[in-house]
Protein backbone atom coordinates (compact mmCIF):
# COMPACT_ATOMS: atom_id res chain seq x y z
CA UNK A 1 0.00 0.00 0.00
CA UNK A 2 1.24 3.52 -0.73
CA UNK A 3 0.39 5.00 2.21
CA UNK A 4 -1.01 3.81 5.94
CA UNK A 5 -2.39 6.77 7.68
CA UNK A 6 -6.21 6.95 8.27
CA UNK A 7 -6.45 10.59 7.77
CA UNK A 8 -5.07 13.66 6.97
CA UNK A 9 -5.51 17.21 8.74
CA UNK A 10 -7.04 20.31 7.33
CA UNK A 11 -5.76 23.31 8.26
CA UNK A 12 -6.86 26.53 8.13
CA UNK A 13 -5.70 28.83 5.19
CA UNK A 14 -5.81 31.88 6.91
CA UNK A 15 -3.62 30.31 9.89
CA UNK A 16 -1.96 27.09 8.64
CA UNK A 17 -0.73 26.70 12.07
CA UNK A 18 -4.28 25.58 13.49
CA UNK A 19 -5.61 22.63 12.37
CA UNK A 20 -9.26 22.89 11.87
CA UNK A 21 -10.00 19.42 11.70
CA UNK A 22 -9.28 16.05 9.77
CA UNK A 23 -10.36 13.98 6.85
CA UNK A 24 -10.35 10.08 6.00
CA UNK A 25 -7.75 9.56 3.68
CA UNK A 26 -9.34 9.07 0.58
CA UNK A 27 -8.88 5.23 -1.22
CA UNK A 28 -7.20 6.24 -3.91
CA UNK A 29 -4.30 7.84 -2.25
CA UNK A 30 -3.48 4.41 -0.56
CA UNK A 31 -3.43 2.47 -3.85
CA UNK A 32 -0.44 0.22 -4.18
CA UNK A 33 2.17 2.04 -6.73
CA UNK A 34 2.55 0.36 -10.92
CA UNK A 35 5.22 2.41 -12.07
CA UNK A 36 5.53 0.03 -15.23
CA UNK A 37 2.06 0.42 -15.77
CA UNK A 38 2.09 4.15 -15.40
CA UNK A 39 5.63 4.26 -18.47
CA UNK A 40 3.46 1.65 -20.54
CA UNK A 41 0.46 3.79 -20.36
CA UNK A 42 2.45 7.51 -20.63
CA UNK A 43 4.39 5.92 -23.95
CA UNK A 44 1.17 4.81 -25.84
CA UNK A 45 -0.89 7.84 -25.32
CA UNK A 46 1.53 10.34 -25.77
CA UNK A 47 1.83 9.02 -28.90
CA UNK A 48 -1.71 9.86 -29.90
CA UNK A 49 -1.07 13.79 -30.64
CA UNK A 50 1.42 12.86 -33.92
CA UNK A 51 0.85 14.53 -36.66
CA UNK A 52 1.42 12.14 -40.09
CA UNK A 53 4.72 13.06 -42.33
CA UNK A 54 6.02 11.37 -45.26
CA UNK A 55 8.30 12.26 -47.90
CA UNK A 56 6.58 13.72 -51.35
CA UNK A 57 5.73 10.79 -54.15
CA UNK A 58 8.17 12.30 -56.42
CA UNK A 59 11.14 13.21 -54.18
CA UNK A 60 14.10 11.82 -55.65
CA UNK A 61 12.53 10.82 -59.11
CA UNK A 62 12.10 13.75 -60.69
CA UNK A 63 14.65 14.01 -63.49
CA UNK A 64 14.59 12.37 -66.47
CA UNK A 65 17.59 10.39 -65.70
CA UNK A 66 18.72 7.44 -67.46
CA UNK A 67 22.11 4.86 -66.94
CA UNK A 68 24.68 5.56 -69.65
CA UNK A 69 24.94 1.92 -69.66
CA UNK A 70 28.43 0.26 -70.18
CA UNK A 71 31.84 0.98 -71.62
CA UNK A 72 31.70 4.12 -70.06
CA UNK A 73 34.06 3.21 -66.84
CA UNK A 74 31.51 4.40 -64.76
CA UNK A 75 28.44 2.35 -62.70
CA UNK A 76 25.24 1.99 -64.17
CA UNK A 77 23.23 3.88 -62.09
CA UNK A 78 21.01 6.68 -63.75
CA UNK A 79 22.24 9.35 -64.19
CA UNK A 80 20.72 13.51 -64.80
CA UNK A 81 20.72 14.87 -68.25
CA UNK A 82 22.23 17.50 -69.89
CA UNK A 83 25.18 19.58 -70.06
CA UNK A 84 26.39 23.32 -68.34
CA UNK A 85 25.65 22.50 -65.22
CA UNK A 86 27.13 20.56 -61.73
CA UNK A 87 24.13 18.23 -62.00
CA UNK A 88 24.40 17.13 -65.12
CA UNK A 89 25.92 13.20 -65.07
CA UNK A 90 25.68 13.24 -61.42
CA UNK A 91 23.90 9.73 -60.15
CA UNK A 92 19.93 10.14 -58.95
CA UNK A 93 17.37 7.84 -58.27
CA UNK A 94 19.18 5.49 -56.14
CA UNK A 95 19.01 5.79 -52.37
CA UNK A 96 23.01 5.92 -52.14
CA UNK A 97 23.21 8.67 -54.58
CA UNK A 98 22.76 12.61 -53.61
CA UNK A 99 19.26 14.07 -54.23
CA UNK A 100 17.86 10.31 -55.25
CA UNK A 101 15.05 9.02 -53.54
CA UNK A 102 15.25 7.13 -49.97
CA UNK A 103 14.89 3.54 -49.13
CA UNK A 104 11.42 2.41 -47.79
CA UNK A 105 9.73 6.39 -47.76
CA UNK A 106 7.86 6.88 -44.89
CA UNK A 107 4.23 7.15 -45.55
CA UNK A 108 1.33 8.64 -43.89
CA UNK A 109 -0.55 5.57 -43.47
CA UNK A 110 1.86 4.25 -40.87
CA UNK A 111 0.04 3.07 -37.82
CA UNK A 112 0.44 6.86 -35.79
CA UNK A 113 -1.71 6.14 -32.77
CA UNK A 114 -1.97 3.57 -29.83
CA UNK A 115 -5.50 2.38 -28.33
CA UNK A 116 -4.86 2.00 -24.64
CA UNK A 117 -7.64 -0.13 -22.01
CA UNK A 118 -9.57 2.64 -20.13
CA UNK A 119 -8.64 0.08 -17.09
CA UNK A 120 -5.11 0.53 -17.41
CA UNK A 121 -4.90 4.05 -17.74
CA UNK A 122 -7.14 4.60 -14.82
CA UNK A 123 -4.57 2.15 -13.01
CA UNK A 124 -1.99 5.02 -14.18
CA UNK A 125 -3.69 7.92 -12.86
CA UNK A 126 -4.41 6.13 -9.56
CA UNK A 127 -1.23 5.65 -8.80
CA UNK A 128 -0.17 9.31 -10.21
CA UNK A 129 -2.26 10.09 -7.09
CA UNK A 130 -0.83 7.61 -4.36
CA UNK A 131 3.09 8.92 -5.22
CA UNK A 132 1.55 12.59 -5.18
CA UNK A 133 1.04 11.34 -1.36
CA UNK A 134 4.39 10.21 -0.86
CA UNK A 135 6.89 13.28 0.63
CA UNK A 136 10.09 10.68 -0.84
CA UNK A 137 8.80 10.47 -4.53
CA UNK A 138 7.08 14.08 -4.43
CA UNK A 139 10.93 15.23 -3.36
CA UNK A 140 12.65 13.32 -5.49
CA UNK A 141 11.02 14.45 -8.70
CA UNK A 142 12.30 18.05 -7.47
CA UNK A 143 9.74 19.77 -5.79
CA UNK A 144 10.52 21.51 -2.75
CA UNK A 145 8.26 20.71 -0.12
CA UNK A 146 10.81 21.43 3.08
CA UNK A 147 8.32 23.63 4.60
CA UNK A 148 4.77 21.75 3.56
CA UNK A 149 3.55 20.32 7.05
CA UNK A 150 2.45 16.87 5.45
CA UNK A 151 1.50 15.70 1.97
CA UNK A 152 -1.42 15.69 0.80
CA UNK A 153 -1.90 18.72 2.04
CA UNK A 154 -5.32 19.90 3.04
CA UNK A 155 -6.53 23.47 3.11
CA UNK A 156 -10.49 24.47 4.81
CA UNK A 157 -13.04 25.57 1.68
CA UNK A 158 -11.97 29.32 2.46
CA UNK A 159 -9.34 29.00 0.03
CA UNK A 160 -11.90 28.59 -2.83
CA UNK A 161 -13.35 32.10 -2.63
CA UNK A 162 -9.18 33.68 -3.21
CA UNK A 163 -9.94 36.03 -6.61
CA UNK A 164 -6.91 37.80 -6.80
CA UNK A 165 -3.61 35.84 -7.64
CA UNK A 166 -1.58 38.22 -5.05
CA UNK A 167 -3.66 36.69 -2.44
CA UNK A 168 -3.36 33.24 -3.85
CA UNK A 169 0.81 33.72 -3.91
CA UNK A 170 0.38 35.01 -0.07
CA UNK A 171 -1.77 31.78 1.09
CA UNK A 172 0.39 29.08 -0.95
CA UNK A 173 3.53 30.75 1.09
CA UNK A 174 1.43 30.73 4.23
CA UNK A 175 1.09 26.74 3.71
CA UNK A 176 5.11 26.18 2.68
CA UNK A 177 4.94 26.60 -1.11
CA UNK A 178 6.98 29.32 -1.54
CA UNK A 179 10.04 27.33 -1.57
CA UNK A 180 8.38 25.17 -5.21
CA UNK A 181 6.69 28.66 -6.37
CA UNK A 182 10.45 30.27 -6.28
CA UNK A 183 12.08 27.03 -7.91
CA UNK A 184 9.02 27.45 -10.59
CA UNK A 185 9.99 31.27 -11.16
CA UNK A 186 14.01 30.58 -11.46
CA UNK A 187 13.15 27.92 -13.83
CA UNK A 188 12.03 30.08 -16.60
CA UNK A 189 14.68 29.06 -19.20
CA UNK A 190 14.68 29.50 -23.58
CA UNK A 191 13.50 26.88 -25.24
CA UNK A 192 15.75 24.50 -27.54
CA UNK A 193 15.36 24.14 -30.65
CA UNK A 194 12.53 25.66 -33.67
CA UNK A 195 10.08 25.87 -31.05
CA UNK A 196 11.14 29.06 -30.10
CA UNK A 197 9.57 30.16 -33.37
CA UNK A 198 6.11 28.29 -32.59
CA UNK A 199 4.28 30.32 -29.90
CA UNK A 200 6.53 28.36 -27.09
CA UNK A 201 9.61 30.40 -26.45
CA UNK A 202 10.00 29.33 -23.10
CA UNK A 203 10.01 26.19 -20.20
CA UNK A 204 9.16 26.48 -16.92
CA UNK A 205 9.27 23.86 -14.09
CA UNK A 206 5.51 22.60 -12.46
CA UNK A 207 4.75 23.40 -9.20
CA UNK A 208 2.48 23.17 -6.44
CA UNK A 209 -1.05 21.16 -8.03
CA UNK A 210 -3.96 22.74 -5.93
CA UNK A 211 -7.48 20.86 -6.54
CA UNK A 212 -10.28 22.99 -5.86
CA UNK A 213 -14.17 21.63 -5.11
CA UNK A 214 -16.21 24.44 -6.43
CA UNK A 215 -14.40 27.62 -8.20
CA UNK A 216 -15.38 30.78 -6.49
CA UNK A 217 -12.84 32.32 -8.14
CA UNK A 218 -9.69 30.41 -7.06
CA UNK A 219 -9.05 29.40 -10.86
CA UNK A 220 -8.71 32.42 -12.05
CA UNK A 221 -6.55 33.87 -9.31
CA UNK A 222 -4.16 30.59 -9.35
Amino acid sequence: MATARPVVSVYNFENPSEKSSTVVMPHVLTMPLRPDLVREVHKNVSKNARQAYAVGAKVGYDTAAESWGTGRAVARIPRAPGGGTHRAGQATFGNQARGGGMFNPTRVWRRWHRRVNVTQKRHAVVTALAASSLPPLVMARGHRIGEVAELPLVVSDGLESVTKTKQAVEALKKIGAGEDLQKVLDSKKLRPGKGKARNRRYKMRCGPLVIYNEDNGIKRAM
